[in-house]
């Protein structure tokens, strides 16, 4: 039986090895790639990339900036991540982010709360938000079996249009001839963590909450249940509608949660291109960290760095942003290309191969077995 139980146990070390490995490989592809480019474009990258990592890391201001970037991030991955959980692919982490954000700030506009209950009512405006607006993906799924892949997409183009008319109409600010609504009051801004607002330690704490649900508790083990086989989860008497559309309000939640967060820690106002391109970088990351809220958290950080860090390299050795814009794809690229060749048969029985039977740490397959007859 601790024959068995050690094969067990190594398959499972394994898989969360090859985890970590796969991103990390593919980080370090992608960053090879881009030194050939910058090579090609006349450049050092050995310079360039001391620029980008000394323009994230080289001072506790560039160090927050980074934090700051990534926070966001944080909480789009976190959607994407729990509602594949369940089975169910969320895109619309954009449209959740920007809803969040447009309902915190047409609330706080119109009541004009101050202070911490400013700031509470503005966070649960915005939560309701996200979960509403993830909430109709998931009714029009589990009522009449739309692709969720589709409405989340046009969902998001139709909460960007509601932005755009929030900030250039009702609530557009006179006194500005940009298209952007008010600042909302500074009471109601997020408290500063030494150079960072605390929407990044909130962000942190739900990367480790909406871990902890997924893996410790009975409700996260029947959304994983749903996720691997509705079927066998129905016969167990789940119910898999309703928790289908838990996972889509729950997600959306998260993501609304995280436009509140940055409306009131960092943009204070709605404006342009506000949350443009959260939503599929959120996409992005969860699936380079394998739907995993621990490695989402840490793929976003790393990709806040990025952000953060591109200014220095661009201006320091004279190449086009767009550099960064091909080591993200390509980072992509190949942590998607890695986990997809795990899965074909040939690396399948590559991983499953047992080097150490001879030594008898593996028992033998039954049919290989030896039945002594006594004459």
């Amino acid at each position: 039986m601790s024959r068995f139980r050690f094969t067990k146990f190594g398959k499972r070390y394994r898989d969360k090895a090859l985890g970590i490995v796969i991103p990390v490989v593919a980080i370090l592809l992608a960053f090879v790639v881009g030194a050939i480019v910058i090579l090609c474009l006349g450049k050092n990258p050995v310079e360039g990339y001391a620029l980008l990592f000394s323009g994230a890391l080289g001072n506790p201001g560039r160090v927050a900036q980074s934090l700051m970037s990534a926070c966001p991030l944080i909480f789009t991955s976190l959607a994407v991540a729990f509602a594949y959980k369940c089975g169910v692919f969320n895109l619309g982490g954009e449209g959740q982010f920007i809803m969040g954000a447009t309902v915190t700030m047409m609330v706080l506009q119109v009541t004009g709360a101050q202070g911490v209950p400013g700031v509470l009512l503005g966070i649960l405006v915005g939560i309701v938000a996200g979960g509403v607006w993830g909430l109709l993906p998931g009714v029009m799924k589990i009522t009449r079996g739309l692709n969720e892949l589709i409405t989340t997409i046009m969902l998001n183009y139709v909460a960007t249009l509601f932005m755009n008319y929030i900030y250039s109409g009702p609530f557009h600010d006179p006194d500005s001839g940009n298209l952007q609504t008010p600042a909302v009051a500074d009471s109601v801004n997020l408290i500063r963590v030494d150079r960072m607002h605390f929407g990044v330690i909130i962000a942190i704490l739900m990367a480790v909450v909406v871990w902890y649900v997924i893996y410790k508790t009975s409700f996260g083990f029947k959304i994983r249940a749903v996720g691997i086989n509705p079927t066998a989860a129905r016969v167990a008497g789940f119910p898999v509608k309703r928790l289908v559309l838990l996972s889509f309000v729950i997600s959306g939640a998260i993501a609304g949660f995280g436009g509140s967060v940055d409306l009131l820690g960092r943009q204070y106002r709605l404006m342009t291109g506000f949350g443009s391109g959260f939503g599929f970088s959120g996409v992005a990351i969860a699936l380079i960290a394998q739907l995993n809220p621990i490695g989402s958290m840490v793929v976003a950080l790393f990709f806040g760095m990025l952000t953060t860090g591109a200014s220095s390299m661009q201006v320091g050795i004279m190449v086009p942003s767009a550099i960064l814009d091909i080591i993200r794809a390509l980072i992509i690229i190949f942590a998607v290309s890695g986990m997809a060749l795990m899965k074909l048969p040939t690396f399948k029985n590559l991983l499953n191969r047992r080097p150490m039977d001879q030594e008898g740490l593996v028992p033998p397959a039954a049919g290989d077995q030896k039945v002594e007859v006594s004459e």
